[in-house]
């Protein structure tokens, strides 16, 4: 999807050297096949693992493109959302793109206010009466808080999902919302976009 200028340099930077390093790992890989002492087992492993990296890079740098495009504060939801990882608070909030998406969901309790990493952290701090349910971001205004959102009837191979992440995919699936989650359990930060989830970097 194109629909913001991607101009994140050291994003970019990093990528292209994740690339590069890959690359010659597999030139390496081909000019050792012939040779019946070398293993490729251990080396292959490697480079999954920088495949990993390298998507968790790529979806951080598209998180940006797209967020910037719909809300000027998205550095702000990225400092957040960085935040709840590191103290494994979980989150889920919804980013309105282009489709309305008051119809989509059970409304909660409405905020209105401009969004700023403190309020959206102490929204989803444990304990805290909003905390359960999904925040709404419209541009750059948290418009409500302890939303419920539509589940997705998606059954993923080898995964079980949680009901966060199964709401996030179900919204995505009605809708061009891009929708983050912060897992309760891990830390580990995603968005959900078009039925699919992308793993987000946080080293």
């Amino acid at each position: 999807m194109n629909d913001a200028n991607c101009d994140f340099s050291p994003m970019k930077e990093q990528l292209s050297s994740r690339i590069k390093e890959i690359t010659n790992e597999l030139n390496h890989s081909l000019e050792v096949l012939g040779n019946d002492n070398y293993c490729l087992l251990g080396n292959l492993e490697s480079i999954k693992e920088k495949f990993i990296v390298m998507e968790s890079i790529a979806s951080s740098f598209y998180l940006n493109c797209y967020l910037s495009a719909f809300t000027d504060k998205y550095e702000d939801l990225s400092t957040s959302v960085q935040w709840l990882s590191k103290n494994r608070y979980g989150a889920l909030i919804a980013v309105e793109r282009g489709d309305p998406l008051e119809s989509l969901i059970q409304k909660g309790t409405a905020i209105n206010a401009l969004l700023t990493p403190a309020l959206l952290e102490t929204i989803f701090y444990p304990g805290n009466p909003l905390h359960d349910g999904a925040v709404l971001i419209r541009a750059n205004q948290i418009v409500s808080a302890a939303n419920f959102l539509p589940l997705t009837s998606k059954v993923i191979s080898g995964k079980k999902l949680g009901s966060r992440h199964r709401a996030a995919l179900g919204l995505s699936e009605q809708s061009d919302a891009l929708v983050l989650i912060v897992s309760e359990e891990t830390g580990k930060i995603s968005f959900a976009l078009n039925g699919k989830f992308y793993p987000i970097n946080t080293f």
